[in-house]
């Protein structure tokens, strides 16, 4: 192996495939990642046998060659060069590394090992579909999913395209999330459950990359997401997703529309004065027009906190854990949130005025 490449553009490729490797000590080659030179490219991948990834980085290839290493000492290495760029040689069975002053050594893991981790299907048999949209619909509900596996169905997000519309949905049982985008994708369908942890890890390639579309297809047990440049690769959950839908009310006791900033701002304060239970109560008397927030502590202190919304319907008193309330806020896009109580034990929604593509749904907590 003999080939030089632009710094910032391996450093980018080694970021995303670093959070993506093995921690399996009977395994080493999966703490690693794997370098491959080819035709002018330099192929970057790695893998912890549920998720992989490989990143297509452009390259002047004098010698083609394939080794494995280490993926924190390689990243590390990276961040620490100044120049442009980098010079990588096969020294010996072990990687040199050049860049303007610098060289570094870097001892290779036996390579034969290394799992496939990639999936040749071609684009054309793949959905295409928004890079942002798609982003923004994992991000729209992801926080809401179990981070146990226990039950594999909800340590999940559930994504669906049908007719060029995407829905995501996570839930833990303690609250939901659902977020429906039209126009995210060609026509096709797809219905799969992604794992939480590689949810997160997508999320983060989408972020990295510039490309308006991905390509997106699932067959068998693996989802593969894929550009020119990019394949990533994740095991999908076989279990079937709640019916949400049955669970979220249709009607509401008492409804209140409150300015999101608002809102967040008195949340904001009383998480400060919930202490470790992080207990929030919602006071809401439509007759009297008031709406309060309250919040206490033994061990700080309590609050209390009227906030201006326009209200109607039974007057209600009811607890939620607080950050349920206020992980959905940065998520509603409109200005103002239509917050809807079914009443005492009954779950709130909430959703952004004038916007159906957001749902919330948060369950109280017992007196």
């Amino acid at each position: 192996m003999n080939a030089t490449t632009a710094r910032d553009k391996i450093l980018s490729a080694v970021v995303m495939a670093e959070r993506v490797v093995g921690k399996k000590e009977s395994l080493p080659v999966l703490s690693c990642i794997l370098l491959e030179t080819a035709q002018n490219r330099l192929l970057v991948r790695s893998t912890n046998l549920e998720a992989g990834i490989q990143v297509v980085v452009p390259a002047d290839v004098q010698e083609e060659g394939i080794i494995a290493i280490p993926a924190s000492i390689f990243s590390q290495t990276l961040r620490s060069l100044m120049g442009d760029k980098v010079q990588l040689q096969l020294e010996a069975g072990n990687l040199r590394i050049k860049s303007r002053g610098s060289s570094t050594l870097i001892k290779a893991v036996p390579h034969t090992e290394f799992p496939v981790v990639t999936d040749t299907t071609d684009h054309k048999d793949r959905m295409r579909v928004s890079r942002t949209l798609f982003l923004q619909g994992l991000q729209s509900v992801s926080y809401a999913a179990s981070s146990s596996m226990i039950r594999p169905e909800l340590g999940s997000v559930y994504v669906s395209f049908a007719e060029g519309t995407l829905t995501t949905v996570a839930t833990d049982s303690f609250r939901l999330a659902e977020k429906v985008i039209q126009k995210a994708a060609e026509d096709g369908e797809v219905e799969v459950l992604i794992p939480l942890k590689h949810v997160t890890e997508l999320v983060h390639v989408l972020e990295k990359i510039d490309d308006e579309q991905v390509f997106l297809g699932a067959r068998e047990s693996q989802l593969v997401i894929s550009t020119d440049m990019l394949e990533f690769v994740s095991r999908i959950v076989d279990a079937s997703f709640p019916n949400y839908k049955e669970i979220i009310p249709k009607k509401y006791t008492t409804e209140a529309t409150i300015v999101r900033g608002d809102l967040l701002d008195a949340l904001r304060k009383a998480r400060v004065f919930s202490g470790t239970e992080q207990r929030v109560g919602l006071h809401l008397y439509p007759k009297k027009k008031v709406f309060d927030i309250t919040a206490q502590s033994a061990q700080i202190g309590e609050m209390s906190d009227s906030v201006d919304a326009a209200l109607e319907g039974e007057d209600i008193d009811i607890h939620f854990h607080i950050g349920y309330v206020a992980d959905c806020l940065p998520h509603v896009e409109a200005d103002s949130v239509l917050m809807g109580f079914s009443g005492p034990g009954r779950p709130l929604v909430m959703r952004g005025t004038n916007d159906t593509s957001f749902t919330y749904l948060v369950m109280p907590l017992n007196r």
